[in-house]
Protein backbone atom coordinates (compact mmCIF):
# COMPACT_ATOMS: atom_id res chain seq x y z
CA UNK A 1 0.00 0.00 0.00
CA UNK A 2 1.76 3.34 -0.90
CA UNK A 3 2.17 5.46 1.95
CA UNK A 4 0.55 8.60 -0.12
CA UNK A 5 -2.24 7.71 -1.20
CA UNK A 6 -4.81 4.47 -1.11
CA UNK A 7 -7.38 2.31 -2.44
CA UNK A 8 -10.68 3.26 -1.19
CA UNK A 9 -13.99 2.19 -1.63
CA UNK A 10 -17.12 4.42 -1.88
CA UNK A 11 -19.83 2.42 -0.58
CA UNK A 12 -23.18 2.66 -2.48
CA UNK A 13 -26.69 1.55 -2.49
CA UNK A 14 -27.43 -0.90 -5.33
CA UNK A 15 -28.44 0.75 -8.37
CA UNK A 16 -26.46 3.86 -7.24
CA UNK A 17 -22.97 3.17 -8.35
CA UNK A 18 -23.23 5.27 -11.62
CA UNK A 19 -24.31 8.13 -9.13
CA UNK A 20 -21.77 7.87 -6.58
CA UNK A 21 -18.79 7.34 -9.54
CA UNK A 22 -19.97 10.50 -10.98
CA UNK A 23 -19.81 12.65 -7.78
CA UNK A 24 -16.37 11.12 -7.57
CA UNK A 25 -15.54 12.61 -10.91
CA UNK A 26 -16.97 15.98 -9.91
CA UNK A 27 -15.10 16.13 -6.51
CA UNK A 28 -11.87 15.64 -9.08
CA UNK A 29 -11.36 11.75 -8.38
CA UNK A 30 -12.03 9.01 -10.82
CA UNK A 31 -13.41 5.90 -10.41
CA UNK A 32 -11.07 2.62 -11.22
CA UNK A 33 -13.48 0.16 -10.96
CA UNK A 34 -17.42 -0.33 -10.17
CA UNK A 35 -18.79 -3.75 -8.74
CA UNK A 36 -22.38 -4.08 -6.39
CA UNK A 37 -22.54 -1.67 -3.85
CA UNK A 38 -18.89 -0.39 -4.33
CA UNK A 39 -17.13 2.28 -6.48
CA UNK A 40 -13.18 2.06 -6.41
CA UNK A 41 -11.02 4.86 -6.75
CA UNK A 42 -7.35 5.94 -5.47
CA UNK A 43 -7.28 8.86 -2.97
CA UNK A 44 -4.80 10.81 -0.47
CA UNK A 45 -5.90 11.67 2.66
CA UNK A 46 -7.24 14.96 1.61
CA UNK A 47 -9.43 13.24 -0.88
CA UNK A 48 -11.01 10.78 1.31
CA UNK A 49 -11.85 13.65 3.66
CA UNK A 50 -13.24 15.37 0.72
CA UNK A 51 -15.04 12.53 0.13
CA UNK A 52 -16.93 12.15 3.40
CA UNK A 53 -17.50 15.78 3.53
CA UNK A 54 -18.65 15.92 0.20
CA UNK A 55 -20.29 13.27 -1.38
CA UNK A 56 -24.37 13.30 -1.50
CA UNK A 57 -25.28 9.38 -2.41
CA UNK A 58 -22.20 7.31 -1.23
CA UNK A 59 -22.69 4.95 2.45
CA UNK A 60 -19.34 5.30 3.20
CA UNK A 61 -15.68 5.53 2.55
CA UNK A 62 -13.30 2.73 3.29
CA UNK A 63 -10.16 1.61 2.71
CA UNK A 64 -9.35 -1.53 1.34
CA UNK A 65 -6.22 -3.11 2.97
CA UNK A 66 -6.19 -6.30 1.41
CA UNK A 67 -7.55 -9.34 -0.86
CA UNK A 68 -6.81 -12.62 -0.39
CA UNK A 69 -7.71 -16.29 -0.88
CA UNK A 70 -9.72 -17.57 2.42
CA UNK A 71 -10.86 -21.52 1.93
CA UNK A 72 -10.44 -22.47 5.55
CA UNK A 73 -9.76 -20.21 8.74
CA UNK A 74 -5.96 -20.61 8.98
CA UNK A 75 -5.50 -19.08 5.33
CA UNK A 76 -8.16 -16.27 6.73
CA UNK A 77 -6.13 -15.64 9.75
CA UNK A 78 -2.83 -15.13 8.27
CA UNK A 79 -4.24 -13.05 5.50
CA UNK A 80 -5.32 -10.60 8.05
CA UNK A 81 -2.66 -11.03 10.26
CA UNK A 82 -0.27 -10.10 7.10
CA UNK A 83 -1.52 -6.88 6.80
CA UNK A 84 0.48 -3.70 8.80
CA UNK A 85 -1.58 -3.12 11.67
CA UNK A 86 1.19 -1.48 13.63
CA UNK A 87 1.28 1.11 11.05
CA UNK A 88 -2.16 1.93 9.93
CA UNK A 89 -3.44 1.87 13.67
CA UNK A 90 -3.22 4.28 16.67
CA UNK A 91 -1.64 2.84 20.01
CA UNK A 92 -3.78 1.01 21.85
CA UNK A 93 -6.94 1.03 19.29
CA UNK A 94 -10.81 0.15 19.60
CA UNK A 95 -11.07 -2.53 17.13
CA UNK A 96 -14.51 -3.38 16.20
CA UNK A 97 -15.12 -6.14 13.26
CA UNK A 98 -18.03 -6.69 11.14
CA UNK A 99 -17.96 -9.31 8.64
CA UNK A 100 -20.07 -10.72 6.09
CA UNK A 101 -20.20 -14.01 3.85
CA UNK A 102 -21.53 -14.66 0.41
CA UNK A 103 -21.03 -18.11 -1.27
CA UNK A 104 -18.43 -19.22 0.82
CA UNK A 105 -17.38 -21.92 3.00
CA UNK A 106 -16.66 -19.69 5.91
CA UNK A 107 -20.01 -19.43 6.55
CA UNK A 108 -19.91 -18.57 10.77
CA UNK A 109 -19.93 -14.88 10.37
CA UNK A 110 -18.93 -14.56 14.55
CA UNK A 111 -16.14 -17.11 14.19
CA UNK A 112 -14.95 -14.79 11.26
CA UNK A 113 -14.97 -11.46 13.34
CA UNK A 114 -13.77 -13.45 16.16
CA UNK A 115 -10.87 -14.58 14.17
CA UNK A 116 -9.89 -11.28 12.58
CA UNK A 117 -9.49 -9.42 16.12
CA UNK A 118 -7.71 -12.00 17.44
CA UNK A 119 -5.46 -11.57 14.42
CA UNK A 120 -5.37 -8.07 14.88
CA UNK A 121 -4.58 -7.89 18.15
CA UNK A 122 -2.01 -10.64 18.35
CA UNK A 123 -0.46 -8.65 15.42
CA UNK A 124 -0.37 -5.32 17.25
CA UNK A 125 0.70 -7.39 20.00
CA UNK A 126 4.29 -8.59 18.35
CA UNK A 127 3.71 -11.90 17.21
CA UNK A 128 1.34 -14.61 15.59
CA UNK A 129 0.44 -15.66 19.02
CA UNK A 130 0.29 -12.47 20.38
CA UNK A 131 2.68 -13.34 23.44
CA UNK A 132 3.53 -9.55 24.05
CA UNK A 133 1.88 -7.76 26.74
CA UNK A 134 -2.33 -7.07 27.04
CA UNK A 135 -3.59 -4.64 24.89
CA UNK A 136 -6.00 -1.85 26.49
CA UNK A 137 -8.13 -0.91 23.73
CA UNK A 138 -8.37 2.60 25.28
CA UNK A 139 -7.15 4.68 21.62
CA UNK A 140 -9.04 5.97 18.82
CA UNK A 141 -12.13 3.43 17.28
CA UNK A 142 -11.29 1.27 14.42
CA UNK A 143 -14.20 -0.76 12.29
CA UNK A 144 -12.67 -3.06 10.46
CA UNK A 145 -15.21 -4.21 7.58
CA UNK A 146 -14.51 -7.98 6.09
CA UNK A 147 -16.06 -9.67 3.32
CA UNK A 148 -15.81 -12.78 2.80
CA UNK A 149 -16.58 -13.75 -0.85
CA UNK A 150 -16.73 -17.22 -3.26
CA UNK A 151 -13.84 -17.96 -0.83
CA UNK A 152 -11.83 -14.61 -1.64
CA UNK A 153 -11.58 -12.24 1.73
CA UNK A 154 -11.33 -8.16 1.48
CA UNK A 155 -10.66 -6.23 4.22
CA UNK A 156 -11.16 -2.49 4.88
CA UNK A 157 -11.12 0.40 7.28
CA UNK A 158 -14.51 2.24 7.55
CA UNK A 159 -12.95 5.81 7.83
CA UNK A 160 -16.53 7.57 8.00
CA UNK A 161 -18.30 6.33 11.64
CA UNK A 162 -21.88 6.87 11.25
CA UNK A 163 -23.42 6.49 7.60
CA UNK A 164 -22.95 9.36 5.55
CA UNK A 165 -26.80 9.28 5.90
CA UNK A 166 -26.38 10.72 8.81
CA UNK A 167 -26.23 15.11 8.10
CA UNK A 168 -27.19 16.09 11.44
CA UNK A 169 -29.84 18.19 10.15
CA UNK A 170 -32.91 15.83 10.70
CA UNK A 171 -33.70 15.56 14.01
CA UNK A 172 -37.47 14.45 13.88
CA UNK A 173 -38.52 12.35 11.03
CA UNK A 174 -42.43 10.63 9.67
CA UNK A 175 -43.02 7.16 10.87
CA UNK A 176 -41.12 5.59 7.25
CA UNK A 177 -38.21 8.04 6.64
CA UNK A 178 -35.96 8.23 3.44
CA UNK A 179 -32.20 7.92 4.16
CA UNK A 180 -30.78 11.29 2.93
CA UNK A 181 -28.45 9.80 1.07
CA UNK A 182 -31.08 7.84 -1.12
CA UNK A 183 -33.48 11.22 -1.18
CA UNK A 184 -30.11 12.98 -2.73
CA UNK A 185 -29.92 10.26 -5.56
CA UNK A 186 -33.01 10.53 -6.43
CA UNK A 187 -32.30 14.18 -7.14
CA UNK A 188 -29.26 13.54 -8.86
CA UNK A 189 -31.23 10.95 -11.15
CA UNK A 190 -33.90 13.51 -11.92
CA UNK A 191 -32.07 15.80 -13.93
CA UNK A 192 -32.90 18.76 -12.17
CA UNK A 193 -31.03 22.35 -12.15
CA UNK A 194 -31.38 24.97 -9.97
CA UNK A 195 -32.98 27.28 -12.47
CA UNK A 196 -35.67 24.96 -12.90
CA UNK A 197 -38.54 24.90 -10.66
CA UNK A 198 -38.81 22.01 -7.83
CA UNK A 199 -41.63 20.33 -6.20
CA UNK A 200 -42.28 17.51 -3.79
CA UNK A 201 -45.99 17.04 -3.48
CA UNK A 202 -45.86 14.11 -0.45
CA UNK A 203 -42.58 15.66 1.39
CA UNK A 204 -42.94 14.34 4.74
CA UNK A 205 -40.58 15.50 7.08
CA UNK A 206 -38.85 17.37 3.98
CA UNK A 207 -35.72 15.04 3.51
CA UNK A 208 -35.99 15.20 -0.86
CA UNK A 209 -36.79 19.28 -0.93
CA UNK A 210 -33.75 19.62 1.48
CA UNK A 211 -31.18 17.59 -0.32
CA UNK A 212 -32.01 19.37 -3.52
CA UNK A 213 -31.68 23.11 -1.42
CA UNK A 214 -28.19 21.47 -0.34
CA UNK A 215 -27.72 20.69 -3.87
CA UNK A 216 -28.41 24.19 -5.06
CA UNK A 217 -26.96 26.15 -2.58
CA UNK A 218 -23.62 23.96 -3.16
CA UNK A 219 -23.57 22.54 0.34
CA UNK A 220 -21.63 19.76 1.19
CA UNK A 221 -23.71 16.82 3.24
CA UNK A 222 -21.02 16.67 5.57
CA UNK A 223 -20.08 20.07 6.44
CA UNK A 224 -21.04 19.92 10.42
CA UNK A 225 -20.49 15.93 10.88
CA UNK A 226 -17.38 14.22 12.61
CA UNK A 227 -15.70 11.05 10.87
CA UNK A 228 -14.17 8.23 12.49
CA UNK A 229 -10.85 9.09 10.66
CA UNK A 230 -10.85 12.25 12.30
CA UNK A 231 -9.01 10.88 15.37
CA UNK A 232 -6.83 8.58 13.74
CA UNK A 233 -3.05 9.39 13.41
CA UNK A 234 -3.05 8.34 9.44
CA UNK A 235 -4.65 11.41 8.92
CA UNK A 236 -3.08 14.88 10.05
CA UNK A 237 -6.29 17.15 11.54
CA UNK A 238 -5.02 19.90 8.97
CA UNK A 239 -6.38 18.01 6.44
CA UNK A 240 -9.98 17.91 7.91
CA UNK A 241 -9.87 21.39 8.65
CA UNK A 242 -8.20 22.60 4.81
CA UNK A 243 -11.12 20.37 3.21
CA UNK A 244 -13.95 22.08 5.37
CA UNK A 245 -12.68 25.30 4.67
CA UNK A 246 -12.41 24.55 0.84
CA UNK A 247 -16.39 22.97 1.27
CA UNK A 248 -17.08 26.43 2.91
CA UNK A 249 -16.10 28.48 0.76
CA UNK A 250 -17.91 26.67 -2.24
CA UNK A 251 -21.16 27.41 -0.99
CA UNK A 252 -23.49 29.71 -3.13
CA UNK A 253 -25.32 32.47 -0.91
CA UNK A 254 -28.36 33.94 -1.81
CA UNK A 255 -29.46 31.16 -4.59
CA UNK A 256 -32.67 32.30 -6.09
CA UNK A 257 -34.68 29.15 -6.26
CA UNK A 258 -38.49 28.00 -6.91
CA UNK A 259 -39.38 24.93 -4.75
CA UNK A 260 -42.33 24.00 -3.33
CA UNK A 261 -42.84 21.20 -0.95
CA UNK A 262 -46.12 19.77 1.05
CA UNK A 263 -47.60 17.15 2.40
CA UNK A 264 -51.60 16.75 3.82
CA UNK A 265 -49.98 16.06 7.25
CA UNK A 266 -49.82 19.90 8.73
CA UNK A 267 -47.39 18.46 11.93
CA UNK A 268 -45.10 16.27 9.35
CA UNK A 269 -44.78 19.99 7.60
CA UNK A 270 -44.05 21.59 10.88
CA UNK A 271 -40.99 18.67 11.19
CA UNK A 272 -39.41 19.26 7.54
CA UNK A 273 -39.63 23.15 8.27
CA UNK A 274 -37.16 22.67 11.19
CA UNK A 275 -35.42 20.35 10.00
CA UNK A 276 -34.99 22.38 6.41
CA UNK A 277 -33.62 25.71 9.23
CA UNK A 278 -30.84 22.86 10.77
CA UNK A 279 -30.16 22.40 7.60
CA UNK A 280 -29.47 26.29 6.46
CA UNK A 281 -31.71 26.34 3.61
CA UNK A 282 -35.25 26.92 5.41
CA UNK A 283 -35.14 30.21 2.85
CA UNK A 284 -34.90 28.52 -0.10
CA UNK A 285 -38.75 26.11 0.33
CA UNK A 286 -42.21 26.98 0.26
CA UNK A 287 -43.59 24.37 2.84
CA UNK A 288 -47.29 24.25 2.97
CA UNK A 289 -49.82 21.62 4.16
CA UNK A 290 -51.96 20.66 1.54
CA UNK A 291 -53.34 17.31 -0.71
CA UNK A 292 -52.28 16.17 -3.79
CA UNK A 293 -55.21 16.86 -5.16
CA UNK A 294 -54.94 20.58 -3.92
CA UNK A 295 -51.41 20.91 -4.66
CA UNK A 296 -50.55 23.48 -7.44
CA UNK A 297 -46.71 23.43 -9.03
CA UNK A 298 -45.61 26.86 -9.93
CA UNK A 299 -43.31 27.74 -13.12
CA UNK A 300 -42.54 25.94 -15.77
CA UNK A 301 -40.18 22.99 -16.99
CA UNK A 302 -40.05 21.85 -13.34
CA UNK A 303 -39.14 18.55 -11.72
CA UNK A 304 -41.40 16.95 -9.22
CA UNK A 305 -39.76 14.17 -7.13
CA UNK A 306 -41.21 12.13 -4.14
CA UNK A 307 -41.49 9.11 -2.29
CA UNK A 308 -45.43 8.56 -1.95
CA UNK A 309 -46.30 6.09 0.25
CA UNK A 310 -46.42 2.37 -0.40
CA UNK A 311 -49.62 0.89 1.05
CA UNK A 312 -48.35 -2.18 2.20
CA UNK A 313 -50.15 -2.30 5.14
CA UNK A 314 -53.51 -3.61 5.57
CA UNK A 315 -56.15 -1.63 4.48
CA UNK A 316 -54.00 1.40 3.03
CA UNK A 317 -53.71 -0.53 -0.78
CA UNK A 318 -56.97 1.16 -1.62
CA UNK A 319 -56.02 4.66 -0.21
CA UNK A 320 -52.55 4.59 -2.04
CA UNK A 321 -53.93 3.37 -5.28
CA UNK A 322 -56.36 6.53 -5.26
CA UNK A 323 -53.30 8.79 -4.30
CA UNK A 324 -51.13 7.57 -7.44
CA UNK A 325 -54.78 7.93 -9.28
CA UNK A 326 -54.52 11.84 -7.87
CA UNK A 327 -50.74 11.99 -8.91
CA UNK A 328 -51.45 11.20 -12.56
CA UNK A 329 -53.72 13.78 -12.92
CA UNK A 330 -51.50 16.14 -11.33
CA UNK A 331 -49.01 15.00 -13.85
CA UNK A 332 -51.25 15.68 -16.55
CA UNK A 333 -52.17 18.49 -15.62
CA UNK A 334 -48.63 19.86 -16.36
CA UNK A 335 -47.35 19.39 -19.75
CA UNK A 336 -44.17 20.72 -19.46
CA UNK A 337 -43.05 19.03 -15.90
CA UNK A 338 -41.16 15.67 -15.18
CA UNK A 339 -42.30 13.68 -12.55
CA UNK A 340 -40.02 10.94 -10.43
CA UNK A 341 -41.76 8.34 -7.80
CA UNK A 342 -39.93 5.88 -5.75
CA UNK A 343 -42.10 3.42 -4.86
CA UNK A 344 -42.18 -0.28 -3.66
CA UNK A 345 -45.85 -0.67 -5.93
CA UNK A 346 -44.28 -2.46 -9.13
CA UNK A 347 -48.13 -1.64 -10.17
CA UNK A 348 -47.65 1.99 -9.91
CA UNK A 349 -47.91 3.05 -13.74
CA UNK A 350 -51.02 1.20 -13.58
CA UNK A 351 -52.65 3.64 -11.51
CA UNK A 352 -50.87 6.54 -12.31
CA UNK A 353 -52.18 6.25 -15.88
CA UNK A 354 -48.62 6.65 -17.83
CA UNK A 355 -46.08 4.40 -19.06
CA UNK A 356 -42.59 5.85 -17.51
CA UNK A 357 -40.04 7.04 -19.47
CA UNK A 358 -37.38 5.05 -17.68
CA UNK A 359 -37.33 2.99 -14.63
CA UNK A 360 -34.50 1.99 -12.41
CA UNK A 361 -34.77 -0.61 -9.41
CA UNK A 362 -33.40 0.49 -6.17
CA UNK A 363 -33.56 -0.80 -2.43
CA UNK A 364 -34.92 1.67 0.34
CA UNK A 365 -33.32 -0.19 2.89
CA UNK A 366 -34.04 -3.50 2.81
CA UNK A 367 -37.34 -2.96 0.30
CA UNK A 368 -37.28 -3.64 -3.40
CA UNK A 369 -38.41 -0.45 -5.07
CA UNK A 370 -38.54 1.09 -8.69
CA UNK A 371 -37.81 4.73 -9.28
CA UNK A 372 -40.10 6.15 -12.35
CA UNK A 373 -38.83 8.47 -14.17
CA UNK A 374 -41.55 10.47 -16.38
CA UNK A 375 -39.05 12.66 -18.46
CA UNK A 376 -40.99 16.49 -19.81
CA UNK A 377 -39.77 18.55 -22.64
CA UNK A 378 -36.21 20.37 -21.08
CA UNK A 379 -36.55 24.08 -20.94
CA UNK A 380 -35.02 25.96 -23.82
CA UNK A 381 -31.59 26.90 -23.45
Amino acid sequence: MNEDRFLCVAAAGFGLESVVRAELQALGIPGERVEDGRVFFRGSASEIARCNIGLRAADRVLIQLAEFPAVDFDAFYEGVRGIPWRDLLAPSPRVTVDARSVKSRLTAVPSLQSVAKKAIINTLRGGSTGAGPRMEETGPAYDVEIIVRADHASVCLDTTGPGLHKRGYRQETGEAPLRENLAASLVLLSRWEPSRPFADPLCGSGTIPIEAALLAARIAPGLSRAFAAESWPLFPPSTWKQERESARASILRGVQTQMQASDRDAGLVRIAEANARRAGVAEMIRFRAARVEAFTPEGEYGCMVCNPPYGERQGQKHEVEALYRAMGMLYRSIPTWSLFALTAEEQFQKFFGARASRNRKLYNGNIRCWYFQFFGPLPRR
